[in-house]
């Protein structure tokens, strides 16, 4: 083990995108540091990793910077977003491109950490963090496969991270709920009353939320997505709920994704229901001490939605800014780190999302919801591109 600790000064753990980002950005700012990070990841590729895979423009913005082109990936485009409260509201398109582009968990992972290997960056399979030990001249990892000394360590181990938890004990921690389900497409699928309704739903190239569920204090939305599995075309539904209204009385999370489900021809009996939680961002989430800072969902993904994927390549792109100023300064504090998130286009629009997702959905009233997504659509559509979307243009290239 002590050849390992001469060898891989930056330990990352965590092999999602938050940590091969991190990764990724940090080669690109110093070749040479490749061979000095290791990344430590608890599954084999290809993981499964429950998630809607929704890949907005600022995700694309930032892998096309690294060099990356994601449509290496299978994926499905949805040509429009559709924002509704009861299958009314908000029909958003983007002039000469698809809204939002869909892939599986799994196979963006995979691809992302070939990329990473293809660039000299060691990445250890099934190992599982146990411990995270900072002290003052390095920090001590411990596993199941023994224990790893680093200079410095990046937890990008997600919402229920251990390094999180190592370092800050006590921190109070803000978690949705998420359920998801995978059921056939509109045009394979054969219930009898889906092919009935399937034309009344808009065609299979859209992606849907609908808010319907917050005024009975489910403080989220259903979703209703293209995506593919093997290359066949499937639906991935799901119901996010962030727990603002947790102390007020409100249904099993399931009812809510039952019923969109049930309105479109499907029954959600018929189909596996998968749940994991999400830690959200909040301007008091901590993200770093010294030798440990974190990235991705161990600080706090996007609280409206739940979107993490554009959040977490984000997240290593600062993050990697912070580490190499700190290895040129001999001075591993990070005592910048949270200032330079806030200052970055990314934590610019995390703190306008939370300041948002106080009031979509602690306004909970169903008149506001039909007046929030269907009679103020230039409105909404102003905030969203203004202070939600396009983030990653106002982030500093990394060279």
């Amino acid at each position: 083990m002590e050849n390992e600790t001469r060898k891989h000064d930056i330990l990352i753990l965590g092999g999602g995108p938050s940590g091969l980002s991190t990764a990724l950005h940090l080669t690109r700012i110093d070749p040479h540091l490749a061979n000095r990070i290791l990344i430590l990841e608890k599954e084999h590729y290809p993981r499964l990793k429950l998630c809607a895979g929704g890949l907005v423009i600022d995700a694309e913005v930032i892998l096309e910077r690294l060099g990356l082109d994601v449509r290496e990936v299978p994926h499905v485009d949805a040509d429009s977003i559709r924002f509704d409260f009861e299958g009314k509201g908000l029909n958003v398109r983007v002039p000469k491109r698809h809204a939002i582009r869909i892939i599986r968990r799994s196979e963006f992972d995979h691809w992302l950490a070939k990329k990473a290997e293809s660039r000299g960056i060691e990445i250890r399979q099934g190992v599982t963090i146990k411990k995270v030990i900072p002290d003052e001249n390095g920090v001590t990892v411990e596993t199941d496969q023994g224990e790893f000394r680093a200079e410095i360590v990046v937890g990008a181990d997600g919402s229920n991270g251990d390094t999180r938890r190592s370092i800050f004990p006590n921190e109070p921690v803000y978690t949705a709920r998420v359920l998801e389900v995978i059921t056939p497409d509109y045009t394979t699928s054969n219930n009898k009353i889906a092919s009935i309704k399937k034309q009344e739903r808009p065609r299979n190239d859209v992606a849907f939320f609908d808010f319907f569920a917050v005024p009975n204090n489910i403080a989220g939305y259903t979703w209703d997505f293209p995506t593919q599995i093997n290359g066949q075309p499937m639906r991935c539904w799901g119901v996010y709920d962030t727990n603002l209204l947790a102390d007020q009385k409100r249904p099993a999370l399931k009812q809510p994704l039952a019923e969109e489900m049930k309105r479109q021809g499907f029954d959600l009996n018929d189909y596996e229901i998968k749940g994991h939680p999400i830690r959200w961002y909040s301007p008091w989430n901590k993200a770093s001490v010294p030798r440990v800072l974190l990235v991705g969902d161990a600080v706090g993904a996007d609280p409206i939605f739940g979107e993490g994927i554009s959040m977490a390549l984000g997240y290593g792109a600062i993050a990697a800014q912070e580490i190499a100023e700190s290895y040129q300064h001999g001075e591993f504090s990070f005592s910048r780190y949270k200032r330079r998130l806030v200052r970055s286009g990314l934590g610019q629009t995390l703190l306008a999302r939370w300041l948002i997702t106080q009031i979509i959905y602690t306004f909970k009233w169903k008149w506001f919801q039909i007046l929030l997504w269907r009679m103020l659509k230039p409105i909404v559509l102003f905030v969203a591109w203004v202070f939600v979307l396009n983030w990653s243009k106002r982030m500093p290239a990394t060279t």
